[in-house]
């Protein structure tokens, strides 16, 4: 737990930045995916309902829900037990497989459901689909980022649990980190996370004080330098 709680005082931005997002900087980034071609981040169709709450991480429980069908092996209660059994703390990943125009106005899950996550060691919840019991969910501490809200829902089943789903741009295997805040999820491996704190924290050292430094700059000369890079042991120290 230690470790999660050194991620969560990092913000998602920082950690997209030592997992992939400057690559060619092998010291300070791990280089763990091409940017642009492998879906390992969120993109602007996901919106964080508690920003107030800061970052979540943990490992990947996933699940699939859609309408109903003669399909009837699995419901809630297996994504309870998966939540039970897997490492923690836990990001419950919901792909939310319905026709559009259900979709938009499905409020899957609500405090009942949230409350049972939680109890067993769930501290977020990522949907690509819309929600419900906004403020009741709120105390609870639990992150959340969806696509929307909305207050209702017709019936619905459990078609897997466990499986490698796609959320808002972002592909998620069960086991992998997701990392979470007002900015939205991205995943990298379990095996990466002591090395994601030790470069995270560095790179948020870093970047506070080139920023003290900028704010004593005056000219573009000045700040041009200051941006250079990491090289620059003055911005480094």
């Amino acid at each position: 737990m230690k470790d999660f709680e050194r991620l969560n005082r990092i913000d998602t931005p920082t950690i997209t930045n030592v997992v992939a997002s400057y690559h060619k900087d092998e010291e300070n980034c791990l280089g763990l995916y091409d940017p642009w071609t492998i879906n390992w981040y969120t993109d602007d169709s996901i919106r964080c309902m508690y920003p107030e709450l800061g970052a979540r991480s943990g490992y990947a429980v996933t699940c699939v829900y859609g309408p109903p069908n003669d399909y009837t092996r699995l419901g809630f209660g297996d994504v309870l037990r998966a939540i039970e059994k897997s490492p923690k703390p836990v990001i419950l990943c919901i792909r939310q497989d319905f026709p559009e125009a259900l979709k938009r106005k499905n409020g899957l899950c609500g405090g009942n459901m949230m409350t049972a996550m939680r109890v067993l060691g769930a501290v977020g919840v990522i949907s690509d689909g819309p929600s419900r019991d906004v403020d009741e969910i709120r105390p609870m501490g639990m992150q959340y980022l969806i696509t929307g809200t909305s207050p209702g829902h017709g019936a619905f089943s459990v078609k897997a649990v466990n499986v490698p789903v796609r959320l808002c741009g972002m592909d998620v295997a069960p086991g992998e980190i997701v990392h979470m805040d007002e900015n939205g999820a991205c995943k990298f491996p379990a095996d990466q996370v002591e090395k994601v704190c030790e470069l995270g924290e560095r790179l948020l050292a870093v970047e506070s004080h080139r920023q003290a430094l900028m704010r004593e700059s005056s000219g573009a000369e000045g700040l041009i330098r200051i941006l250079g890079g990491f090289e620059d042991p003055e911005i480094c120290r």
